[in-house]
């Protein structure tokens, strides 16, 4: 029961541009865009038939990283991004991931990464303020958010590999 009241706290923590579990869409961490210098980078490469990317990512760890996401910004370079692991921030293995558009102004592929770091699922284009769940449709251990478009532009596929350093 502990662990259900735990999850449901963190649920409504994990709302900005990610939401936490299914049932929590219309619950909002409202966030005033943040200091996103201050965020860890790291690379995050993804092999698969289209090659070989690297992209230079913020990693949003913490409940309140994630709940903020990319919010508000308008400054994602072509390879840049952020990485939600891990997803959910307060750990506890992988899970179904909801995230929404809420407060976001440019478009993203949000890519959903199992547990063994192949893509599960890409949404491409997400549409900018959108408050509709975008869903992994399965467990998932991480999310990789870039510039709406490049996934299909670089030949990014599901079954992809993506890997980073410290990755357990």
């Amino acid at each position: 029961m502990k662990r259900v009241a735990t999850l449901a706290g963190l649920a409504l923590l994990l709302a900005g541009c990610q939401g936490a579990s299914d049932a929590n869409m219309s619950v909002a961490a409202e966030a005033d865009g943040g200091d996103a210098a201050a965020t860890a980078r790291l690379a995050v490469t993804i092999e698969g038939s289209g090659g070989r990317h690297v992209f230079s990512v913020e990693r949003a760890r913490t409940p309140e990283e994630q709940a903020r996401g990319l919010m508000y910004r308008t400054d994602l370079t072509p390879n840049g991004g952020m990485l939600f692991y891990p997803y959910p921030a307060a750990g506890g293995g992988p899970q179904v991931a909801n995230f929404w558009m809420k407060n976001t102004p440019t478009p993203l592929d949000i890519i959903f990464i199992r547990a063994d770091g192949t893509i599960a699922r890409i949404a491409e284009n997400t549409v900018p303020f959108s408050e509709d769940p975008v869903t992994s449709n399965e467990p998932v251990a991480a999310v990789l958010e870039i510039v709406g478009g490049r996934a299909a532009e670089l030949g990014i596929g599901e079954g992809d590999k993506v890997s980073w350093p410290g990755r357990r």
